[in-house]
């Protein structure tokens, strides 16, 4: 299963799909939605974030359940840091 996300300057889409039996991928649920005015001037890599998490909520009870590991793919470059693991440091006060 993986779920293809993008954001434009108005609007989020996404698209779940899944392999079925004869080793296809089809789509099975749809995401759109148009930024709000206070959306709209988030910066690309924040919209592109936006979709992920909205797709996330849409589409968890589809995903919570599966016996196997999911794929999320976007195409913004800015967003692999998020997809590594980071080394956290605890902030001295």
């Amino acid at each position: 299963m993986w779920m293809e996300v993008n954001a434009s300057d108005y609007a989020t889409r996404g698209v779940l799909s899944m392999e079925c039996e004869d080793k296809l991928w089809r789509p099975v649920m749809f995401l759109f939605k148009l930024l709000n005015e206070i959306e709209r001037n988030y910066k690309i890599h924040d919209k592109e974030m936006l979709v992920i998490i909205r797709g996330l909520e849409a589409w968890r009870h589809l995903l919570e359940g599966v016996q196997f590991k999911f794929e999320i793919w976007t195409d913004h470059k800015n967003l692999e840091y998020f997809m590594k693991a980071q080394k956290l440091n605890r902030k001295q006060a």
